[in-house]
C-alpha cells in the first residue's frame, strides 16, 4: 500500500515546526518536515519557498488537525498568561518586530548589506481583532 503525506501546516521557521512535530509524534502520528534544511541554511528564503511544510500520513490528517486546533497560537506573558488587547480585551494577540527608529533601521541596513541577521530589533504586540499595536509592560 502506498503511503501518501498531506500538508497540514506551514511555518516560517524550523523551530516552530519542530515543536509541533514533537507534539504530534507524542500522540503517535508520523510526521515529515519538508524544506526545513533549506530554511535552516538560509532563513531568508522561507517566504519564497512557502515555509517549512509539516506533513502527516493522509489517514492521520484529521487527528493531527484536531491536535493543532487545541494548541494556542497567540502570545503569552512570562508567567504563561494570555495577553489581552488594552483596547478591545481580545486574546488574539501576535508578536511582531518593527523598524521605527534610526537604531533599528541602521541595524536592519547593516544586516542586509552584510548578509547577517539584525542585531537590534524592537518588538510590539498587535491585536488581530482591532489592529491596535502596543508594548507589553
Amino acid at each position: 500500500m502506498s503511503q501518501k503525506f498531506k500538508t497540514i501546516a506551514r511555518f516560517q521557521y524550523t523551530t516552530e515546526a519542530q515543536i509541533i512535530k514533537g507534539r504530534l509524534e507524542a500522540e503517535g502520528i508520523k510526521v515529515f518536515l519538508q524544506d526545513h534544511l533549506t530554511i535552516d541554511t538560509d532563513p531568508l528564503v522561507s517566504n519564497a519557498i512557502g515555509g517549512v511544510k509539516l506533513k502527516v500520513l493522509s489517514e492521520d490528517a484529521m487527528k493531527a488537525q484536531h491536535i493543532l486546533s487545541t494548541i494556542k497560537r497567540y502570545s503569552l506573558d512570562d508567567e504563561g498568561n494570555t495577553i489581552h488587547c488594552p483596547n478591545c480585551n481580545s486574546e488574539k494577540i501576535e508578536l511582531f518586530s518593527t523598524i521605527t527608529d534610526f537604531k533599528s533601521f541602521f541595524s536592519f541596513l547593516v544586516g542586509f548589506l552584510f548578509g547577517t541577521l539584525p542585531f537590534h530589533t524592537r518588538y510590539k504586540y498587535k491585536c488581530e481583532t482591532c489592529s491596535t499595536e502596543f508594548k507589553q509592560k
